[in-house]
Parts: C-alpha cells; sequence; structure tokens
C-alpha cells in the first residue's frame, strides 16, 4: 500500500515520543471493547471506556467484568488499581480527553440480511463533535465488522460533517479488525495470529504500529477496504469449514466411515490444506460473528449481482445440521430430554446464534420437557441485549427467552437424573464424566466428546 508521508511543514502535531503512551477510548464496552480495554491498560495506556449502558459503564469503573471471559475481570482489576481504567457514557468528552479512539459497537443483522450500521452512525456523530471541540490530530479506529467502504463512506463522512476537519489531514481514519476468539480472547489479544491495520495515511499507521508493538512488532498494513474485506473473509472462511466437515460427516456415516479418521489425515496436509482449526465434523457454527457475517457477504453480492453459491449456501448446510440435531432427538422417544451446553462455545457465556437454541425451540414448541446445564451460564446471565442482537438473525433465542432461566439446572447431575435423552453440546470432563457415570440413556453428541467413534448404540453424534 501506499501511505502518505508528512512532516512538520503540513501543520500536523508531531507523532508522539516512541516511549509516551497513546490515551485511549474505546466506544462499546461488548465482548471486544471490554476485552480491549482491559488489554491496552494492561500495555500501559490510559483508557476511558465508553457505552450507553449503565450498568457497563459500573461495572467497567469497578474493575468488573461484563461477560464471562477467562481473566478479564482480573486485568480490568488491575487497570482499574492502576488508575489506567475509567468508564463514563460521554463519548464527546472521552474523545478530547484522549489521542485515539478505538470503536468497537454493535453491527447486528439488518432486517434485510445487510449490516445494521446504526450505531456506527450514532456514535461517529458524537466523536465528531469531541474532535472538533479540541486540537491536535486524534485517531478513529474502527473494529466493527462491516462491509467494504464504510469505515470510509460512513463514518469518515460523518465525522468530516460534524467536524468541519478533513481525514487524513487533520484527523486519522483506519479499519484495524479484531481476531480474538470468545474464551481465549485475552491470550488472543497478546499473542496474535495477526495484526491488520488499513488506513491511507502514515501517521495513522504509525501511531497504531507503536500500539501494538509489544505484542506484535510487525503488523500488517493494507489499506482500509482490504482491512475491511479481510475480517468478513476470515468468518466466512470459518463458517465454510465448519460446513465442509459436517457434510464430510454426513457423508461418511451411511457408508460406515469413521469421519473423523477421514479428517484427521485431511489435516495432515498442512501446506495445501491449511490448518485443522473447525475442520472437524461437529455441530452446527453460531456465535456472535460467523452468522451475522455469512448473511452479510451474501448480502454484498447479491446488491453486486455476483453470484456465489458456497457461500449463499452456507446458512442452509448449517440449518440441515440443526435439523438434523433435532430429528435424532425426536427419535428417542423421550419427553425429558437434557442439553449439556447452551452457550455457542465452551468458556464463554453468549447465547447469540447459539445452534443448539434453535433445536431447544423446536423440541420446546411440540412438547418436550427440557433441563439445560452450562459451566459458564446461569441464571443470572442477561438475556435483553443479547436478543435486540439477533432480532433479524437467528430466533431460538427469542422464542426462549421466557422460559430459558427456568430451565437451567446447577449441577450437571440434575439433569441427568432427570432425563430420558441428552444431547452434549460442550466437550469437557465435566460432560465426559456425567456421561461415562451416568444412566443408560441415549446422547447425541454432537461435539465428539471421546477420542474414539462410539461402538454402541447409547452414544451417537450427527456425523459418526
Amino acid at each position: 500500500m501506499e501511505l502518505r508521508k508528512f512532516d512538520q511543514h503540513d501543520g500536523q502535531v508531531v507523532i508522539p515520543a516512541k516511549s509516551q503512551k497513546s490515551r485511549i477510548s474505546v466506544v462499546g464496552l461488548g465482548y471486544v471493547g471490554a476485552v480491549s480495554t482491559a488489554c491496552l491498560a494492561s500495555l500501559g495506556h490510559k483508557v476511558i471506556g465508553v457505552d450507553i449502558d449503565p450498568v457497563k459503564i459500573d461495572q467497567i469503573a469497578r474493575g468488573q467484568s461484563p461477560i464471562h471471559e477467562e481473566m478479564l475481570g482480573k486485568t480490568l482489576a488491575q487497570g482499574v488499581r492502576g488508575g489506567l481504567i475509567s468508564a463514563t457514557e460521554d463519548l464527546v468528552e472521552a474523545v478530547r480527553q484522549t489521542d485515539v479512539t478505538f470503536v468497537s459497537v454493535g453491527t447486528p443483522t439488518a432486517a434485510d440480511g445487510g449490516c445494521d450500521d446504526s450505531y456506527i452512525r450514532q456514535s461517529a456523530k458524537s466523536m465528531g463533535v469531541g474532535l472538533r471541540q479540541k486540537d491536535g490530530f486524534h485517531v478513529f479506529a474502527m473494529r466493527c465488522s462491516i462491509p467494504p467502504g464504510t469505515t470510509m463512506k460512513v463514518m469518515a463522512s460523518i465525522l468530516e460533517d460534524m467536524s468541519g476537519k478533513k481525514a487524513g489531514r487533520d484527523f486519522g481514519i483506519c479499519f484495524n479488525p479484531e481476531f480474538l476468539r470468545e474464551g481465549v480472547a485475552i491470550d488472543d489479544f497478546h499473542n496474535p495470529p495477526k495484526t491488520v491495520i488499513g488506513t491511507s495515511d502514515f501517521r495513522t499507521a504509525e501511531i497504531m504500529r507503536r500500539i501494538y508493538a509489544p505484542v506484535d512488532a510487525n503488523p500488517i498494513l493494507t489499506t482500509v477496504e482490504v482491512a475491511e474485506t479481510i475480517k468478513y473473509i476470515d468468518n466466512v472462511w470459518h463458517a465454510t469449514k465448519v460446513c465442509f466437515a459436517n457434510e464430510v460427516g454426513r457423508l461418511c456415516k451411511p457408508l460406515g466411515v469413521d469421519s473423523h479418521a477421514v479428517m484427521d489425515i485431511f489435516t495432515q496436509d498442512q501446506k495445501l490444506n491449511l490448518s485443522p482449526y473447525y475442520l472437524k465434523p461437529g455441530f452446527a457454527y453460531g456465535g456472535s460473528c460467523l452468522p451475522k457475517e455469512v448473511r452479510a457477504v451474501q448480502h454484498i453480492a447479491e446488491g453486486l449481482g455476483v453470484s456465489l453459491p458456497l457461500i449463499g449456501n452456507l446458512d442452509r448446510s448449517n440449518r440441515v445440521q440443526i435439523e438434523e440435531a433435532t430429528r435424532m432427538a425426536r427419535a428417542t422417544g423421550a419427553k425429558r430430554i437434557g442439553i449439556l451446553g447452551v452457550a455457542f462455545k465452551p468458556g464463554t457465556d453468549d447465547l447469540r446464534e447459539s445452534p443448539i437454541l434453535e433445536v431447544m425451540a423446536d423440541l420446546q414448541a411440540d412438547g418436550f420437557e427440557l433441563l439445560v446445564h452450562d459451566t459458564a451460564v446461569t441464571k443470572n446471565t442477561p438475556l435483553g441485549a443479547l436478543q435486540a442482537y439477533v432480532q433479524h438473525g437467528s430466533k431460538g433465542l427469542g422464542q426462549l427467552a421466557d422460559t430459558l432461566k427456568d430451565m437451567l439446572c446447577d449441577d450437571v447431575r440434575e439433569v441427568m437424573d432427570n432425563v430420558d435423552a441428552v444431547i452434549v453440546c460442550h466437550s469437557n470432563n465435566t460432560y465426559r464424566q456425567a456421561i461415562i457415570n451416568g444412566p443408560d440413556i441415549p446422547v447425541i453428541d454432537v461435539v465428539r466428546l471421546f477420542d474414539d467413534a462410539p461402538q454402541t448404540a447409547q452414544v451417537d453424534g450427527i456425523g459418526w
């Protein structure tokens, strides 16, 4: 990429000395924002977290994690004790008091299947007011998943209109995608698979490079649009891998072939077949990224008149996996069914577009009694904000919102002792032991709890 080089004759503020830490504001204290706030403070930056939710603001300000995430509470607490973390609802003032603003607001699926950028627009207006009221070069780093072009056409445009200043000259714009896996996000921040900084001006690139220098000395510099696109493509590829492996499983099972043995050999070829991550038959993909990004990419393609048959059918393939789990549950003949693991993946309490919720909603509608256990989800896990996030996506959470808390059990044994069949959605020792030591009931294992393919009819999987 070509970056415009600045010197003092441009009338710009000189880039801070290498030893000087940028003051950073983080807009949106959800998963990415909360983790970014904690981790940036752990690098020595003074960080102001900004949100419209007073509960999140209070939790961050007191050094408490608003979500279930390994090491997040401890890292936030250390930042607060060190005087590096504060939180507010005043975005204008947060911009005035900082040098760099990370934008991590929600970008849920819109009614038409595209990307809802209303939170970006709302935030950009306030950020523009703050920018107008301050001197000096301020950098705005977009981190949300958005269609290519949104950073410049939406956020930068609003910032220019509200501030009367020019992007690239008076303030910096970049797209800095995050690659944080829920459950291990703190470790991913400090040991990133890659750091991508998309910008068109040298000053912004240098400021962002210095922020990330302690965790990645060689960030990838590219254009804003390429950075925006790679975020989508990464997640669409992950969704593709999940569906591909599941289709291998559905093909192998009626042939009497162990699908995991097939994929174990397939993934040994890391030169051509990339990495083994996601490439094991299991359950449907879900969560806050993959479903909505697959929909968004297809929406973009439709708008351009481009045919993408594989991507366009990923949701269909994913739905088949969900429907197969539902069919298998019904086929057990049980009326009381246990669910072990309800979040979309282990190590998190995130229920957004968790595929098992779709199975549960269908079973509940048919009169099945459900008992649920999850090592991270409790009766106190908030559901309101999550429901709003998926109102145009998966419907399972909305259908179960009023009854899910009543289904949750504190002890996995309570589930196992009171059901006629069980669906295992998370692979961990707790559930492994529950199956080994539990009653002789049908087990639908959608995550492959055991290394070897089951030899009895008691334990059955979708792809093995």
